[in-house]
C-alpha cells in the first residue's frame, strides 16, 4: 500500500516524506489554478506602430503582434502541473519535468510572434534585449538574450497559453549573474521590460519583478561569492 494511502488511515503514525505535497503546492493546484498562475506571467505588445505602413519590400511584414511569457519558477511548475492532469504522470514524473526546465544560472522568456502580412518569415536577425523599464536606448543596463531553441523540447518551458499556430514560438535566455557576479537585475529595479526588435522596429513586454527570480538571483550570488 503507498505510503499516501496510509497517511490517510493512519495519520498520526506516518512520518511525510521529504517530496511532499504540502511543501509542493503545484502538485494539488487545479487547471484552473495552474492556468491563472502561468498566465500572470504573460505580457503583450507590438513590433512597431499601430498605424505603420509599407510602400515598398512587401516580403516584410507592416508590424508584428508580440506575446511574451516570462517562465519564472512559478510559470515552470503551472506548466508542469498542466502536463501532469493532461497526460495523467506520477508526482515523480512531474518533479521531472520541473527540474529539466529549472536551469541553474539562467532565467527564460517565450517569445511568440505574429507578423502581419508579408511573408510571414521571422528574419534570422532578431534581436531581443531585457533591461530596466524606462532605461534609456544604448545604456549599460540592456542584456542581449540567446536564442535557444532547443528549448522547444522541455515540456516545462512551454507556458501555459494554448498553441496559436498564427504566432512563431522562440525561447530566450538571460545569464542571471554575470561574469562578474553582478545581478542581472538589481535591487532596486522593480519592473523590466523585454524589447524584441525587427529590422528598424521594435517592441516591448513589461513585467514587475517577481520575489521568485529575487530570491534566485540572491542565492546564486552567495553561492559565487563563497566559491571565490
Amino acid at each position: 500500500m503507498k505510503p499516501v494511502i496510509l497517511s490517510f488511515v493512519l495519520a498520526a503514525s506516518v512520518i511525510v516524506p521529504a517530496h511532499s505535497q504540502q511543501a509542493e503546492p503545484y502538485l494539488t493546484w487545479t487547471a484552473d489554478q495552474a492556468l491563472k498562475t502561468g498566465k500572470a506571467m504573460v505580457a503583450t505588445g507590438r513590433v512597431g506602430g499601430v498605424w505603420d505602413t509599407r510602400v515598398v519590400h512587401t516580403e516584410s511584414a507592416i508590424n508584428y503582434k508580440l506575446r511574451a511569457t516570462w517562465l519564472t519558477p512559478e510559470v515552470i511548475r503551472a506548466a508542469a502541473r498542466l502536463e501532469q492532469l493532461r497526460s495523467r504522470l506520477s508526482d515523480e514524473q512531474t518533479r521531472a519535468l520541473v527540474d529539466e526546465a529549472d536551469l541553474p544560472g539562467q532565467t527564460v522568456f517565450l517569445v511568440e510572434i505574429d507578423p502581419n502580412e508579408g511573408s510571414g518569415v521571422i528574419p534570422l536577425d532578431w534581436r531581443v534585449f531585457l533591461q530596466p523599464k524606462g532605461a534609456p536606448p544604448g545604456g549599460p543596463n540592456a542584456v542581449p538574450g540567446t536564442k535557444s531553441p532547443a528549448f522547444r523540447n522541455i515540456k516545462a518551458l512551454a507556458g501555459v497559453m494554448p498553441r496559436n499556430y498564427d504566432y512563431d514560438r522562440f525561447w530566450v535566455s538571460f545569464p542571471v549573474v554575470n561574469e562578474k557576479n553582478e545581478p542581472l537585475i538589481p535591487p532596486s529595479v522593480q519592473e523590466v521590460e523585454l524589447i524584441v526588435g525587427i529590422y528598424n522596429k521594435e517592441g516591448r513586454a513589461t513585467w514587475r519583478v517577481p520575489s521568485s527570480i529575487r530570491e534566485r538571483i540572491t542565492a546564486l550570488t552567495k553561492t559565487q561569492t563563497q566559491k571565490e
